[in-house]
């Protein structure tokens, strides 16, 4: 399937990719297929790397995907942290203490 996916990007002149499809993406490659979370972060920016692939916010994605492979926080958690700093709010309600671990966010446990 992987080989049908990439051949069919290289195809395509442009395909949207949503920012639920990266996360949903991640989440299978990891709890079902169980990749290593460095490959998974390779794989995902070598997809945001295509030409073809738009995106509403590439900078956020890859901040997003820096943040789940280096601070190894759940993608969600990530892309939570890349939201808040740049918005600027760069503070988060969460009972996740693993996002304590990066230090550009604060977070408020309600």
């Amino acid at each position: 399937m992987a080989a049908r996916a990439t051949e069919y990007l290289r195809q395509e002149d442009d395909l949207l990719v949503a920012d639920l499809v990266i996360a949903e993406s991640i989440y299978v490659l990891e709890s079902f297929y169980e990749v290593d979370r460095r490959d998974i972060a390779n794989a995902m920016r070598s997809l945001l790397s295509l030409e073809t692939v738009i995106v509403v916010d590439r900078s956020l994605l890859l901040r997003s995907l820096e943040v789940y492979e280096h601070d190894r926080l759940d993608y969600a958690e990530a892309y939570l942290v890349s939201c808040a700093e740049t918005t600027g709010v760069a503070r988060i309600a969460s009972f996740d203490r693993a996002i304590d671990r990066v230090a550009s966010v604060e977070r408020i446990e309600p």
